[in-house]
């Protein structure tokens, strides 16, 4: 039964014979392995080129700066799976990079797109930026890329970005129209929400040459390292049922229950 359109039957990212891999056109043993970094890599798989110096190190920047940040959902999931099965490190890392969304971690693409949009729309910048933001507002939809629960007044790794941004001479359009938009918004909103690191990686990286599409892919990759270390801490400082039973102290039981029935802890 045929489902979906026809489509060429076609990939342009690997092939392989029994004496020699290819990727991208090149070959692994002899033109990457030892050769090139695994963000030069990452870049040729995701674009089909090899990156120039600063587009390395504008993605090396990214990649450091979404890596880590605590005891994040993401985070959590990881340890309270690998706890419950220490058998399945892929089950624990899986279960970390599945809690990454709109919310946590999963806004750079959805931030650039909004920059995109902004840029797309020509003519005066600022009003282009009015229009996509009440739009937004209208439709009761957050602002990707701004404002932060707890760096709320800075974002730190947004200024460090947006340093590397003018070292590498890759400081454009993308990264101007996400300052303007962080002075635009609290005339529209009311609030001040700052330009946080899940806007500040889009514009970095879009300004260097990195596709719109293959943004969401960034912070899943860099938290992918994140979230093998956090798993090998917990083998020998395991937390994951402490953060569990810390969850049962913390939330009481609103339901109904059966008469006779004597609540303990936070159900108390």
């Amino acid at each position: 039964m045929k489902i979906g359109p026809n489509s060429t039957r076609q990939t342009s990212i690997s092939t392989a014979t029994p004496d020699q891999i290819v990727i991208r056109g090149k070959d692994l043993c002899t033109d990457l392995i030892g050769k090139v970094s695994f963000t030069q890599h990452t870049w040729l798989l995701v674009t089909g080129s090899m990156p120039s110096d600063a587009q390395t190190r504008a993605l090396d920047a990214a990649l450091v700066a979404i890596a880590e940040h605590g005891l994040v959902p993401s985070v959590q999931a990881a340890r309270i799976t690998y706890a419950a099965a220490p058998e399945a490190v892929q089950g624990a890392v899986a279960a970390g990079i599945l809690g990454c969304g709109s919310v946590i971690l999963g806004a750079a693409e959805a931030a650039g797109a909004f920059l995109q949009q902004c840029i797309d729309a020509g003519g005066d910048r600022r009003s282009a930026i009015e229009k996509v933001v009440s739009d937004l507002r209208s439709q009761k939809k957050a602002i990707p890329g701004y404002g932060h629960p707890y760096h709320k007044a800075h974002d730190p790794r947004t200024g460090r970005l947006i340093e590397v941004a003018r070292e590498l001479g890759v400081f454009g359009e993308h990264l101007e129209t996400a300052l303007l938009a962080e002075k635009v918004i609290p005339e529209i909103t009311g609030r001040a929400l700052v330009l946080n690191v899940s806007g500040a990686i889009p514009s970095l990286l879009l300004d260097a040459g990195y596709p719109l599409l293959g943004m969401k892919g960034v912070p899943i990759l860099a938290r992918t390292a994140s979230l093998i270390a956090h798993i090998l801490e917990e083998r020998s400082n395991p937390i994951g049922f402490a953060l569990t039973e810390a969850g049962s102290e913390v939330i009481s039981y609103s339901g109904e229950v059966p008469e006779g029935f004597v609540a303990q802890g936070a159900g108390e």
